[in-house]
Parts: structure tokens; C-alpha cells; sequence
């Protein structure tokens, strides 16, 4: 799944459109829940090395709020990494290229949503 494929599921599920709340950082997208403004997922382009990737250039990430103990396997696992720039206990990033099946970003991007609510 791509940033793009992945804002259309975000708006033809959760009804939500991205928010770019930084200048500094003009892709840097937030979807948060519209009752209580809490963030559920983040998209965002990061040095490849900052998700322990090699290489030079800019990878794109999903965050998402997940269990803890979720968390613990997942980074365990290719295209997982620490949330970057979040609470790592809580924030998981998913390297949005292609290693991790849709299905799954689909499945953990919905329990993200769930536990914000």
C-alpha cells in the first residue's frame, strides 16, 4: 500500500482527509477521529536510516497506536519499525514499500482507529 492508496481507504472507511498541521513538514499527514481529535494514524516521509533501513533518501511511514504487547512482535518483523518521533511503547511505524501485505496495514490501521476512540 502507498501514502495514496492508503488516504483513499482512510477517507472511504473512516471518513477522514489528512491534516498537514506542520509547514516545516509539508507531507507529514494526520488523520485524527472528529469527536475527540485524537490521532489514530500518521503518514510521513523519513530518512531511510531513522527506520533502521540502508541506503539514502526518504522512506514513507505509517504510525500507528497499537498494544503494547502487539507492538513487541511486530518490530520483530520486516517493514516494522518503533514509532518514529512517537511513544515507542505505544506507536509502531510501518515502512509503506510494499513488504507488508495491505491486508494488513488495512487490519492494523482499523485497530489504531479502535483504541483512539
Amino acid at each position: 500500500m502507498n501514502r495514496s492508496q492508503l488516504y483513499i481507504h482512510v477517507k472511504q472507511t473512516y471518513g477522514t482527509d489528512p491534516e498537514f498541521l506542520w509547514q516545516k513538514y509539508p507531507n507529514y499527514a494526520v488523520f485524527r477521529h472528529d469527536d475527540n481529535h485524537k490521532w489514530y494514524a500518521i503518514v510521513m516521509d523519513v530518512p531511510r536510516s531513522a527506520v533502521g533501513l540502508t541506503g539514502k533518501g526518504a522512506v514513507d511511514v505509517l504510525n500507528l497506536k497499537l498494544d503494547p504487547s502487539l507492538i513487541d512482535d511486530l518490530r520483530t518483523r520486516p517493514g516494522f519499525a518503533p514509532g518514529y518521533h512517537m511513544n515507542k511503547m505505544h506507536w509502531v511505524s510501518i515502512v509503506l514499500d510494499g513488504l507488508v501485505a495491505d491486508e494488513e496495514i488495512v487490519n492494523l490501521l482499523d485497530m489504531s482507529h479502535q483504541a483512539t476512540r
